[in-house]
């Protein structure tokens, strides 16, 4: 099973009694300064749950897997999200 975020919105709205548009505002928000705070280099943790923060992966030669030809591949910033203890905790 998965959640999409309509979903998740709709939980968390019976969750707190809060309406599904307060919550779903609310989330928007979330991701939006998440998003903003790592574009800019930081990182945003949420001690337990999960943190998140802006990677580096640098330029590397490749192969193109149908000719076998040598491509260079560039250099590209990444999104790392680590899992906290409690997240880690709660799927075993």
């Amino acid at each position: 099973m998965s959640l999409n975020k309509s979903e998740l919105v709709e939980v968390v709205a019976k969750h707190t009694g809060e309406s599904q548009a307060a919550v779903n505002r609310v989330v928007d928000a979330l991701f939006e300064t998440i998003a903003g705070e790592v574009a800019k280099g930081g990182k945003v943790s949420i001690p337990g749950w999960l943190s998140v923060e802006k990677g580096h992966r640098a330029a590397r030669t490749g192969r193109n897997p149908q000719t076998g030809a040598t491509i260079q591949i560039p250099a590209a910033a990444t999104v790392k999200v680590s899992a906290g203890s409690k997240l880690k905790g709660a799927v075993k």
